[in-house]
């Protein structure tokens, strides 16, 4: 493909339009500046394929930076690869006036390893600028070309960035020989229509979006990345590491990943195969042995964090892992996979978009930009089981909210299929507390704790599970009960088929009552108040719950002696479309018996239901802080 010359023209139109812009901040539309922290005046994507290994990636962006919140927006993040190389980067500061600060050149940034210098990422590493600026606003340019040797995927295009950002203009020109088709998918586009001129010599396809004004964020949303405007675009024909290739469909890409990405990567080592084979040896069921060998893998290896296209997309060898001990997300799957097999256990390779927000592979649309990560899926007979190879921690076939409830591709012999992953329902996913506490006459309180975590409540103390003890306690009492003195505190986890965290607390509080003369003021609900979203007026965006769950606190008081309820709450019952609240309160002698059940429905509901939401907040919360009224006889 020959688009040489028709690319130096469209540079030189670039950088001779790119020398008049002026970028005075007062220029700016008063409507763009409201709620913004940022605002993007300019966004210029390039992507030229000049052949299948042959892809160069022009990019030139202009933000004025309006106050502190911005600066996250102002920095510049470049990775790189032997595939994905920088040919040049620079750039130039403004002030408020455009006037220039200071020139930014490639000795600027700091070049750093994206995989922590191990040696089987070596090539894998970024560039990183952030501004020394703190006068604002600001306007920071940056320039930089990137040289792609395949034309397997192209990243994303999404304008606006975040909600705190707004738009003036952004532009995306694709352009190829008349013989590189493509396909594209343009998500919540509210730009211009896209512009397609084929001649005989080049295809180009643009986009164009202006003045997109910066939002405010608003709880419980769809992520930005399902709100905001983006373009995606695929190759029906490319070449990846020197490989051909082509699909227009999921089934054909999970067809071409298994035949020339994975093929033959996953044999392990014959010593190693042995150890296997006699691991597994009494053991007749084949989940079982499934279990072991993940465990066995959990063990031996380690993660190293390199995402999915920053260390490209195929896996290292299994006997690269094997003999290192190490891998990243594609590597440990693959020898996972390796190791399943030796036993005679069939799994697939699946590679899904994780994180904590839920993100699903697009149902029309196959593209290798949409996944961040890679798992395995082993189809037993009776059931499908899931694991991430990432996690030393995850009990076996359990998935956490990090790869929880969205559409993955597997690749299998007979082609890709798009599989939803397992989600946890409301009553799966429990924290169930019972709780004993005696009260003395001064207010001091005394208290066993036992509380167990299950379904997508099972993680809620990763955080504090590998600490030691006293690091333990101190980052435990930072969200728990003023005054307390934690006396004991331990935590277990079964991971059994059907996980359970268990955490026992024994304590002290002082001063958890309130005495006022002859009466004491005893809260009710000291240990698991829900928090209040902010109250919002003209809600734009639809309310998003990404998880239910149910959470059940179960709380004896022993009241001091000569003491009697002068005051108790009556009982409770909120339900709502989004969950159901109850408390009941019952008094048998000198015992108090407290038992509140809090449940939250995920779905995706009207935006003007926000306000019936925000009200069944406030009344739980309102009734969390209720008290009991003790009198001295």
């Amino acid at each position: 493909m020959k688009l040489a010359r028709t690319f130096i023209l469209l540079l030189l139109c670039y950088c001779d339009a790119s020398a008049q812009t002026n970028y005075s901040v007062n220029l700016i539309s008063k409507d763009l500046l409201s709620r913004a922290s940022a605002v993007i005046r300019n966004s210029d994507l390039q992507i030229v394929v000049k052949d299948l290994d042959d892809v160069t990636y022009n990019y030139k962006s202009a933000v004025t930076v309006l106050n502190k919140n911005g600066d996250n927006h102002a920095g510049l993040n470049l990775w790189y690869n032997k595939s994905w190389q920088i040919k040049s980067i620079k750039g130039t500061v403004y002030n408020e006036f455009s006037i220039p600060m200071g020139k930014i050149t490639e000795k600027d940034f700091k070049d750093v390893s994206a995989a922590n210098d191990f040696s089987l990422f070596e090539d894998s590493r970024a560039k990183i600028f952030t501004p020394a600026v703190t006068t604002y606003p600001y306007t920071v340019v940056y320039e930089y070309e990137i040289h792609a040797k395949y034309s397997m995927a192209f990243p994303k295009w999404l304008p606006k960035t975040a909600a705190d950002v707004s738009v003036e203009n952004a532009s995306l020109t694709f352009i190829s020989d008349p013989g590189f088709s493509i396909r594209y998918k343009e998500i919540n586009f509210s730009g211009e229509p896209v512009k397609i001129s084929k001649t005989e010599k080049a295809n180009t396809y643009s986009w164009n979006i202006r003045y997109l004004k910066a939002s405010r964020r608003e709880p419980y949303t769809l992520s930005e990345e399902d709100i905001f405007s983006s373009v995606q675009i695929a190759p029906n024909r490319f070449k990846y590491m020197g490989v051909s290739g082509s699909f227009t469909n999921w089934n054909e890409m999970g067809a071409w990943m298994n035949d020339k990405l994975l093929a033959g990567r996953n044999i392990i080592p014959e010593t190693t195969a042995a150890s296997i084979r006699e691991l597994t040896n009494n053991i007749a069921d084949p989940k079982l042995k499934a279990k072991k060998i993940y465990e066995y893998m959990q063990q031996k290896t380690r993660y190293i964090s390199v995402q999915v296209g920053i260390g490209g997309f195929q896996p290292i060898k299994a006997e690269d892992v094997d003999k290192t001990s190490y891998g990243d997300c594609k590597g440990l799957a693959n020898y996972t996979q390796g190791l399943l097999k030796v036993a005679g256990i069939n799994s697939y390779y699946a590679v899904i978009n994780a994180g904590d927000e839920k993100h699903s592979a697009i149902p029309d649309f196959a593209s290798m930009d949409q996944f961040n990560h890679v798992i395995l899926c082993l189809p037993f007979k009776n059931d499908t089981t899931w694991i991430d190879c990432t996690s030393k921690e995850n009990p076996f076939g359990y998935l956490g909210n990090f790869t929880d409830d969205r559409l993955a591709l597997i690749c299998t012999e007979t082609g890709g299929k798009l599989i939803r992953t397992p989600a946890f329902t409301e009553t799966e996913s429990m924290q169930n507390r019972k709780a004993n506490f005696v009260i003395d006459s001064a207010g001091n309180l005394s208290g066993k704790i036992l509380t167990t975590f299950t379904g997508n409540q099972y993680d809620n103390r990763r955080y504090l599970i590998n600490e030691p003890l006293t690091e333990q306690i101190k980052k435990y009492s930072e969200n728990f009960i003023d005054n307390a003195i934690i006396k004991e505190f331990k935590l277990t986890q079964d991971k059994s088929t059907r996980p359970v965290t268990t955490e026992k607390v024994t304590f002290t509080a002082r001063n958890y009552a309130t005495l006022k003369d002859k009466e004491v003021y005893l809260p009710l609900n000291m240990i698991n108040r829900h928090s209040q979203p902010r109250d919002i007026a003209n809600r734009i965006n639809e309310v998003y719950i990404n998880r239910g769950w149910i959470d059940v606190d179960d709380i004896t008081y022993i009241i001091p002696k000569g003491y009697k309820i002068e005051f108790k709450p009556s009982d409770l019952k909120l339900e709502s479309p989004f969950g159901m609240y109850t408390t009941t309160i019952v008094q048998t002698g000198d015992k108090i018996s407290y038992l509140r059940k809090m449940q939250l429905n995920k779905g995706l509901y009207p935006a003007d239901s926000y306000e019936k939401l925000f009200n069944f907040f406030q009344s739980a919360a309102e009734a969390d802080d209720q008290k009991i009224i003790l009198l001295s006889l």
